[in-house]
């Protein structure tokens, strides 16, 4: 009997582009040494860029995470609730709990947002 092999799910895979391109973006955009001096005047401008592509990014992977939680815990819901529909109490707390991963990318957003300004 063969072993089953691993997949790769779209969640995962987004994860993994989305940190291959931060790093992209840190190696390639990072400011060479003769030009610091030149750059100190505008550091406050790339500072706001980078606190605005954070505040993206904690917002949009958080998402994608919950969407993934909640997707893969909302099917197991469901197929539990026909079996037993007195547990829908309890599986709706576990949704709320997975859909919370979303809210606090949000709050680390605003947070983040916040120090910009």
């Amino acid at each position: 009997m063969n072993a089953p092999t691993p997949r790769l799910t779209l969640p995962l895979i987004l994860a993994l582009v989305a940190a291959i391109v931060a790093l992209l973006l840190l190696l390639f955009l990072s400011l060479p040494a003769q030009a610091a001096e030149a750059a100190r005047a505008t550091i406050a401008g790339e500072a706001a860029g980078w606190g605005l592509f954070s505040a993206a990014l904690a917002t949009g992977l958080s998402s994608l995470g919950a969407g993934f939680a909640v997707a893969r815990l909302g099917t197991a819901a469901v197929g539990a609730l026909a079996e037993k529909p007195e547990l829908l109490g309890r599986l709706l707390i576990f949704v709320g709990l997975a859909e919370g991963i979303a809210i606090y990318g949000v709050i680390v957003s605003i947070l983040i947002l916040q120090r910009l300004s």
